[in-house]
């Protein structure tokens, strides 16, 4: 006699819980573009991010004119009291760092034991951050069907390539693992894919941590690992994605949330950073099963309050 359905789920989820190991968390704080467009903004950043437990800050490089088009470039910012320029276009001018200011970033960040790493929005901005050979690129969600530009990552670096799928239609998930499994080597064994919404700020109810489930279910035999990149309010989704078995987190990450600029709402300050990785920390100690029954730490507790014969023998002397 065949068992129940339920019965059946139930040892499936039972069996997939052992075979998962839970890795150490590591935290990506995006800095992204809130340092403003000014370099000694962007290492002070870093400074805090690795003074609150960062594993990995984070920037953004674009090719604005290789990005939009003329019209696109020289419409105004949707938002004015968000812009820095007098067109979109100028807006995004403003904010771009060049390559050698991200090799000083990069610099600064092994000065203080830091990851250097950088998300790339076109074919251009990806050639400029190879030359650096960071230990991972992003490509966030907008980006992740730009097909030249994930060619220069897979054919030109040999670092991990991080894959947020954001505004992501199941096809074309598979669309980009099939991309990365037609690669050399071991390339597919180099990305991590990302569950994220793209939002900023995103509620809750559109968060949808259990589509966690789904890509380790369709993709953790064929991607290195799963991540989760968040633009939510708070820090307790983080904890539950990590519990759920996204080994990386990515967070927005700024000094002052009231600052100029659509990402500084979505983001976490100091505090609220160094609260993050506190308890990831402590929710990966916890990861474990009991190794015995009764632990040493229960045994006193135990002898004092478990009722039942055992403990009353224990009191008077006689186990």
């Amino acid at each position: 006699m065949s068992e129940p359905p339920a019965k059946r789920a139930r040892g499936a989820d039972l069996a997939a819980l052992h075979e998962f190991a839970y890795k150490e968390p590591k935290v990506i704080a995006e800095i992204g573009c809130n340092h403003k467009g000014e370099i000694e903004c962007a290492k002070e950043l870093l400074t805090l991010c690795k003074k609150n437990g960062a594993t990995v800050g984070k920037f953004q490089k674009r090719t604005p004119k290789e990005l939009l088009t003329p019209d696109q470039y020289n419409a105004p910012h949707p938002n004015p009291n968000n812009s820095y320029g007098a067109t979109y276009g100028e807006h995004r001018e403003f904010l771009e760092l060049s390559l050698d200011d991200h090799r000083e970033l990069q610099r600064h960040c092994q000065s203080i034991d830091l990851e250097y790493s950088c998300s790339v929005w076109d074919t251009t901005a990806a050639k400029e951050i190879v030359q650096l050979n960071p230990c991972l690129i992003k490509v966030g969600s907008p980006s992740n069907q730009h097909w030249e530009m994930q060619m220069v990552l897979r054919e030109e670096y040999k670092g991990e390539v991080h894959i947020s799928t954001g505004m992501t239609t199941k096809e074309e998930m598979e669309k980009i693992v099939k991309f990365w499994e037609e690669g050399k080597g071991d390339a597919k064994n180099r990305v991590v894919l990302y569950n994220c919404t793209s939002g900023y700020p995103v509620p809750f109810e559109d968060v949808c941590l259990l589509d966690i489930r789904l890509l380790q279910e369709k993709y953790q035999h064929r991607v290195k690992s799963i991540g989760f990149s968040g633009h939510h309010l708070g820090i307790a989704i983080d904890i539950a994605a990590y519990a759920m078995g996204a080994q990386w987190i990515e967070r927005h990450f700024t000094k002052d949330r009231t600052w100029k600029g659509t990402d500084h709402a979505a983001s976490l300050e100091p505090a609220g950073l160094g609260r993050l990785t506190r308890d990831l920390k402590a929710t990966y100690t916890s990861m474990t099963y009991k190794k015995t029954d009764i632990l040493d730490l229960e045994k006193e507790t135990r002898a004092k309050l478990k009722w039942g014969e055992y403990n009353k023998e224990i009191l008077h002397g006689k186990k």
